[in-house]
Order: structure tokens, then C-alpha cells, then sequence
């Protein structure tokens, strides 16, 4: 029985809810030990480590310097945006920035001077690292929220999109989709992508300024309308296929399809009102360490996980090197209140270790010794430390893991069998064969399920009269000749000179002969 009495690093009363105690020291019946939970880090202000990109090329004003208006005074265009004056640039850093009391710096794009052609700008943030977010998606806007415009994200670092919401003033004109709000959902729809109006649509206040993503709402259809009830969220959470992963991400990217109308249609004759601009995103959320530490920090250049549990890695997604005696596992929030940490464990055979390939041992007796048993990943031995034949050790792999091992892959034509040394050389069948596969050939060979002697080469056995060589195999003869190597000529008849030419290819046929014979035994010697 567990009489928890804290006394180290980590003890703070666990907060219902938060998740946020990886272990405590604890005394018991056995003596003082680790206690271990699930845990996770707190939420933090993620802009503070995303990278922003803004596309296309161009898109940002200033460069060249335009004028452009709002939709307040239409005709009174003073306004300029200049990318080399510091007091006239609004460069995309601004969407970041803190604002000074009553004076807001802004992003700010290109004029729509060229209508009809869209005016589309993508801004996308990036975390090299996987986060969940904790609360509402904002995008302040300036000068009018877009008519039109798609969010969306990625959960493998920008590689492949999809779309979390679409914005509108006409859902189903803009995107063939009725228009829904998320306070409409239900627990068995929560996460379903959906088209709202309800930032869209000019209202002609300049209160008006921004554009959710309503996270808190989608929480509260499980945690009620003050997420008091975080019990039942992270039950969910944990039994919801798919939950969890719908507030994940690696990106966000805001697609910007439209801008702000003022309530008319375009006016062609004043294109200068047209634009974005964005003074502020926020985005609330923690880094996705799988339930296995309670600190995130930002390390060359990234935000990393300090993992716990006997797991490394960037998410925590792997057990530490020793650590492997069964599968890694992410943490659960179940069952409650402290959850389940799934700590990746040492193997415990007495004093036998596996590396992880395996989880059982036996003694035998007559050698007085415990051996590993049914050893995986093609390894063998007392402890699992060597591979199996047809396998040889990956030297830039570590003991235990599980890609030690590597297929000699030995061609089977060419090699004695699939057989190889500690570097991966296999051994081959004939003279000639080489390679670490034994799938090439020696100067003077040629494959063909096999290695063969060349027939002909450039250099001693060379075709005569005229022959051509093929692929070192034969000689082509020409009309007249015939031969290995094209020396002998042919005869019709029996008449003496024929006769006489007949022995003088003969003596050269022999002398050719010997030359294969003594350019073999130089191959050989090699």
C-alpha cells in the first residue's frame, strides 16, 4: 500500500485536470520508490515559436510603394505602403508583434488592383514539432475580415493538407457547403469539418476584427459550457477515434481567398480599398509529448519535449536505449484521475539482458547459465547479440535496436549461399564472381547467370580477318571465315591452296589458343 509522502522534485499536488506531475517519490511497505503518471506540459502563447511564411512572392505591399484606402473613406486614398521606409512598412513580423495602446501594426498585402484576377495570399505557420491546441485559433484582421477563406492544417510538417474550416458570407456559393456553427455540433460530429458565416459577413463595425476557430466550443460540447467537467473531455479525448488527433498539429495555414467588400459588390473603378490585413494571430496550445513529460522547451531552433518515463525523442515517441523490454507506448489519460504512464521499462531476467529482442530466459542447468530465448529481429545468442545467419550486424545501429540485423542479400546465382562476414561481404561461388553480392563480374568475364570467360576482348583475344567482338561473348564473323575467332577460312573443294591455307589457320588457331590460355591464368593470378 502506497503511503504518499512527496519529498523530491515533481511533488506537487497533482492539479484535476492538468495533468502536469510526471512522478513523485513516495515511501511503501518495500521502501521509497518512484510513482509515475501521465503527464503533459502547460499550454503556452505558440506564435512565440512558429515560423511564418507568406505566399506568393509579391504579395506583401510596399515593393514597389502603393497607396491604397479603406472602406470608411473609399475616395480618400492618402494611405501609402512603403517596404523601405520603417515608418510605412508592414512587413509579415507585424502580425506578431505586441501593439502599443491604441495603435495597431499590421501585415498588410498587395492592392486588388489586378481584378478580376484573385487576389490570394497563404500564410502558413510552422513548429517542426507536433502541438495540440488548447484554445481558439484568432486571426485579428484590419480593414475588413475576407469574404472568403480557408483554414487548414497538416500533422506531418507541410507535407499534406487538409482543411479544419471554411469562411464565407455565402457558405454555399463559396464552397458548395451549407453553413453550420460549431455550438450546432454534437458529440458524435465534433470533429466535422464545417463552413460558417459568422466571420465573414461585413457588419460595418470596426469591432469586428476577428476570425475563430472555435476550440473552447468544441471542448464544451463534452466539458459543458465552462469546461468544468474536463473529466468527461479527456475521457473522450482518450475513447473518441480520432479526437485527439483533430486538435493536433504540425502547421496551420490560413488560405486567403477574398477580401473584405464593404457590403457591395466590387467597384472597378476604385480598386485601391481591396486588401488584407492582419494585425495580430494567436494560437494557444501545448507541445504533444504522448502523455510523457510536463516540460516543453525551445532548443536549437525547435521546441523539444523533456521526456520522462525512460523516453527520448523529440514527442517522446520511443523508449531510451535499455529501456526497450516491451513496445513503446503513448501515456493515457485513463483511467482518472492520474492517468496511465506506460513507462518503458528495463528488461528484468536476473542478470540477463536481451537488448530488447526478446522477453523470456532460460536456465540451464547443466551450463549453469540463463540464456535468452526466441530471440526476434533476426538476432541470436546468449544475450541476443548476434545475427542470425543470412545476417550481419548494422554497425551504425545500437544493440537493441530492432533494425541490428541486415539481409546479406546475397545473389543466389553468384554466391555460395546467403551466407556474409561481419561487414557484409558475401561469399562467392566461381572465379570471376565478385562484388559485396557476388552479383558482378571480374575483368574478363561477363555475366550471364554467372560469370563466363570472355570469348573476345580489345585487348588479347581479339576476332581476325575482319571480325567484330559482341558483348565480349563472340566474334561476328565476316562472310568467308569462320572460327572462335574468325581464323579460319573457309574451304570449298579440295584443292592445295585451300588445303595450305587451311593448315596456316590452324597453326594460328592453336597460337590463339594459347594466348586465351595464358590471359586466363594472368585473370586468375590477379
Amino acid at each position: 500500500m502506497l503511503h504518499h509522502v512527496a519529498i523530491l522534485l515533481h511533488c506537487l499536488p497533482l492539479v484535476v485536470g492538468q495533468y502536469d506531475i510526471c512522478k513523485s517519490w513516495v515511501t511503501t511497505d518495500n521502501g521509497p520508490m518512484w510513482e509515475f503518471y501521465a503527464c503533459q506540459p502547460k499550454a503556452m502563447a505558440m506564435k512565440d515559436f512558429a515560423t511564418v511564411r507568406v505566399e506568393p512572392s509579391g504579395i506583401t505591399c510596399g515593393d514597389p510603394p502603393e497607396r491604397f484606402c479603406t472602406h470608411e473613406n473609399p475616395y480618400l486614398c492618402s494611405d501609402e505602403c512603403d517596404a523601405s521606409n520603417p515608418d510605412l512598412a508592414h512587413p509579415p513580423k507585424l502580425m506578431f508583434d505586441k501593439e502599443d495602446e491604441g495603435l495597431a501594426t499590421y501585415w498588410q498585402s498587395v492592392t486588388w488592383s489586378r481584378y478580376p484576377k484573385p487576389l490570394l495570399a497563404n500564410i502558413t505557420l510552422s513548429w517542426n514539432k507536433t502541438i495540440e491546441l488548447t484554445d481558439d485559433v484568432v486571426l485579428t484582421f484590419e480593414y475588413g475580415r475576407p469574404t472568403k477563406m480557408i483554414l487548414e492544417k497538416s500533422l506531418d510538417n507541410g507535407r499534406t493538407w487538409h482543411p479544419y474550416q471554411y469562411y464565407a458570407d455565402e457558405c454555399n456559393e463559396a464552397f458548395g457547403m451549407p453553413a453550420r456553427k460549431v455550438r450546432e455540433l454534437s458529440a458524435t460530429n465534433v470533429n466535422r469539418v464545417i463552413c460558417t458565416e459568422e466571420y465573414s459577413r461585413w457588419v460595418g463595425s470596426k469591432k469586428e476584427k476577428d476570425v475563430r476557430f472555435e476550440v473552447k466550443d468544441r471542448f464544451a460540447i463534452f466539458a459543458g459550457p465552462e469546461l468544468r467537467n474536463m473529466d468527461n473531455l479527456y475521457t473522450r479525448l482518450e475513447s473518441a477515434k480520432g479526437l485527439k488527433d483533430f486538435f493536433t498539429v504540425t502547421d496551420l495555414r490560413m488560405r486567403l481567398l477574398k477580401p473584405a467588400l464593404g457590403g457591395t459588390y466590387v467597384q472597378r473603378e476604385n480598386l485601391y480599398k481591396y486588401f488584407y490585413a492582419i494585425s495580430n494571430i494567436e494560437v494557444t496550445g501545448r507541445c504533444k509529448c504522448n502523455l510523457h513529460a510536463n516540460q516543453c522547451i525551445f532548443k536549437e531552433g525547435s521546441l523539444q519535449c523533456e521526456c520522462e518515463h525512460n523516453t527520448t525523442g523529440q514527442d517522446c515517441g520511443r523508449c531510451k536505449k535499455n529501456f526497450r523490454s516491451k513496445s513503446w507506448k503513448a501515456g493515457s489519460y485513463l483511467p482518472r484521475p492520474n492517468g496511465s504512464p506506460n513507462v518503458c521499462a528495463a528488461p528484468n531476467f536476473g542478470n540477463c539482458e536481451c537488448y530488447g529482442h526478446s522477453n523470456r530466459c532460460s536456465f540451464i542447468d547443466f551450463l549453469n547459465l540463463v540464456t535468452c530465448i526466441s530471440c526476434k529481429h533476426n538476432t541470436r545468442g546468449q544475450h541476443c547479440q548476434y545475427c542470425r545467419l543470412g545476417y550481419f550486424r548494422n554497425s551504425s545501429a545500437e544493440l537493441d535496436d530492432e533494425n541490428v540485423c541486415v539481409d546479406c542479400n546475397c545473389n543466389r546465382v553468384g554466391s555460395l549461399a546467403n551466407r556474409c562476414n561481419e561487414t557484409g561481404y558475401c561469399e562467392c561461388k566461381d572465379a570471376g564472381v565478385t562484388g559485396p553480392k557476388c552479383d558482378d563480374c571480374l575483368p574478363g568475364y561477363y555475366w550471364r547467370q554467372g560469370c563466363l570467360p570472355n570469348v573476345c576482348d580489345d585487348e588479347l583475344l581479339i576476332c581476325q580477318n575482319g571480325g567484330t567482338c559482341y558483348e565480349n561473348q563472340r566474334c561476328l564473323c565476316p562472310p568467308g571465315t569462320k572460327g572462335i575467332l574468325c581464323e579460319q577460312t573457309k574451304c570449298e573443294g579440295e584443292d592445295t591452296e585451300c588445303d595450305s591455307v587451311s593448315t596456316t589457320y590452324l597453326s594460328l588457331s592453336a597460337l590463339v589458343a594459347s594466348a586465351v590460355s595464358l590471359h586466363m591464368q594472368q585473370l586468375l593470378d590477379l
